[in-house]
């Protein structure tokens, strides 16, 4: 066999025996037993990385009581989040998302010429359920959430005032804009009348009783007989 042979043969098993000497030896002096008990152990409760990251939003806001006092101007600059995919003048066109000219109280997936998605289609339950200040925004705080298999990429207008305006600015884009709620109003203006603040109850109105034919009349201030004394009170 040729020297250089046997040379790189020897030492290639030299490397690996002191490789390996190496590694028993390392072994021996740097392994640590794991302990019995952990030191310090992290325990998490169940449900508390849900609510830290999205409890607020599984909190529903009703929207009536806001769109009783939301500016719909500022709406129409919320809109501007939402014209890449929707035209809301009358006539428009549809875009990556339908044409919103009235659309609150429209009938869900309902524009001619639009193709829907399936989710929506579902959700609309053959067009009975209609765009009612309710769906919008919850629709429009989290489209997916609201409608799931929807086609809307939208990540949502978040702030609950935001969303009263916007809504407030799409309802007046109408031959004639759908009225506002009242039931908030009238609960509003309902709550002083019944319990204003200082309000008495009506006093019962005193009624004078007569007595019944044949029957003495009720004493009221009995006066001493004349000549005789005053009964102690």
């Amino acid at each position: 066999m040729n020297s250089y042979v046997n040379m790189g043969v020897g030492a290639f098993l030299g490397t690996v025996f002191v490789l390996m000497s190496v590694s028993i030896a390392s072994e021996g002096i740097f392994h640590s037993e794991a302990p019995e008990k952990e030191g310090f152990a992290i325990v998490a409760e169940e449900g508390t990385s849900e609510a830290g990251a999205g409890g607020a939003a599984e909190v529903e806001v009703d929207i009536k009581p806001l769109l009783l006092k939301a500016d719909a101007s500022a709406g129409e600059a919320v809109f501007k989040k939402c014209a890449s995919c929707h035209t809301a003048d009358k006539g428009g066109a549809n875009k990556v998302g339908p044409n919103l000219w009235g659309l609150v109280n429209r009938p869900i997936a309902s524009h001619e010429g639009f193709s829907y998605s399936a989710g929506m289609k579902t959700f609309s339950e053959g067009s009975k359920v209609v765009w009612d200040y309710d769906h919008l925004s919850f629709f429009i705080e989290a489209p997916k959430k609201h409608v799931p298999g929807t086609a809307m990429g939208f990540a949502g207008v978040k702030k609950p005032d935001e969303r009263a305006n916007l809504i407030a600015w799409l309802r007046e884009q109408a031959d004639s804009p759908a009225p506002l709620p009242d039931a908030a109003g009238g609960a509003a203006e309902a709550a002083p009348a019944a319990g204003a603040e200082g309000a008495k109850p009506a006093e019962a109105p005193a009624t004078e009783t007569k007595p019944a034919e044949g029957q003495a009349a009720p004493a009221t201030e009995s006066k001493p007989a004349e000549g005789q004394p005053a009964p102690a009170q």
